[in-house]
């Protein structure tokens, strides 16, 4: 059988550790164990994708046998197997840190039981969002790792992490509406939205609505992977979380924005008249994010300054519309994941 046809498994087997931890809530020692072997078997799945489709090609596979526009397709490529083995090796990284310190929920009066299995309903969502085939599919990989991401945020319910936590859930709520209307509109002018027939039906709209959608969706990305002016929630959000929940938050919450945004300006708008426009937004995210940076004196706000700039590099290299600038964004995102990650586990 084909390795590629076990691509779901990538987003099974998060949700059974989630189920399974959730049922040892009274036993850490065994949620431990279950979410660190889980997580493992996971990266094992994605390595063994990745090594399929870096010589045999990209692979889509449809869930339950109901084909498109109808069903949910999950596509496998070098970009989003790469993606899912560099993301799951790092939240395996992060989980054993944070079991390691014996801190798995950042301080002493979180409650621990919850880490477990909230943290394994993120890597479910993060790798839902790589996989996704369709538009509507990434929206829903979107959801599950944001409602997870709150839970993360607010574990402990401080006063300055509930903060935090209103406006995070605020800014994502307002970025997944947006969306929302996105897919919508892009449904209505095409009657698809599997990305694949949308790379052939956005051509044939008249340029205004073409724009349009794409201006939508640009947006609606642009605030999840934190481009500027649109960054302006994730210095105040991302410090005040416990030390592994920030660590995996900055190296792949972003990343998934910028990564559809990759999936979008690639496959649906190439070539288009928006990258201009685009290039001088990841211009000015560069700037404004270092030069926050040095204002700051607290390191993990001086890192999540950082963050943001780094955004404005990735975003550039796409907008540039080049291979050399796409292969590049490419590198520095799958880069950026494992080193942003590193320095905040070295904070806490």
């Amino acid at each position: 059988m084909n390795i590629a046809s076990f691509a779901p498994l990538a987003v099974v087997l998060p949700i059974l550790g989630a189920a399974l931890t959730f049922m040892l809530i009274r036993h850490s020692r065994a949620q431990q164990a279950v979410s660190i072997g889980l997580l493992s078997l996971t990266l094992l799945l994605e390595c063994l994708l990745l090594a399929h489709v870096w010589d045999g090609g990209t692979v889509a596979v449809t869930i339950g046998g109901w084909l498109p526009p109808w069903g949910i397709v999950m596509v496998v490529d070098q970009f989003s197997s790469l993606m899912l083995v560099v993301s799951s090796a790092v939240s395996l990284a992060v989980l054993v840190y944070a079991t390691g310190q014996g801190m798995a929920d950042g301080d002493h009066d979180a409650p621990v039981s919850i880490f477990h299995p909230t943290y394994l309903i993120l890597v479910a969502g993060v790798s839902n969002a790589f996989l996704s085939g369709d538009l509507f599919n990434l929206y829903v990989g979107f959801e599950i790792l944001l409602t997870a991401s709150y839970v993360l945020m607010t574990l402990g319910g401080t006063g300055p992490r509930i903060r935090a936590g209103v406006t995070y859930v605020v800014v994502s709520v307002v970025s997944s509406v947006l969306f929302l209307i996105s897919i919508a509109m892009v449904y209505g002018a095409t009657g698809t939205v599997t990305m694949a027939d949308l790379a052939l039906k956005l051509g044939e709209l008249d340029q205004g609505t073409r724009t349009l959608l794409h201006v939508m969706l640009l947006v609606a990305f642009g605030i999840k992977a934190a481009v500027f002016p649109l960054s302006f929630w994730l210095p105040d959000s991302y410090p005040t979380a416990p030390a592994p929940v920030t660590a995996v938050f900055a190296g792949l919450l972003t990343k998934v924005g910028v990564y559809a945004m990759v999936r979008t300006e690639t496959l649906l708008f190439p070539g288009d008249s928006l990258n201009t426009p685009l290039m001088v937004a990841a211009l000015l995210t560069m700037v404004v994010g270092i030069l926050g940076a040095l204002a700051q004196s607290d390191i993990k706000r001086l890192l999540s300054f950082t963050l943001v700039s780094h955004i404005g590099y990735m975003v550039f290299g796409l907008a540039m519309s080049s291979v050399a600038g796409l292969g590049a964004a490419v590198f520095y995102v799958a880069h950026h994941i494992t080193i942003q990650t590193s320095l905040f586990l070295v904070t806490g």
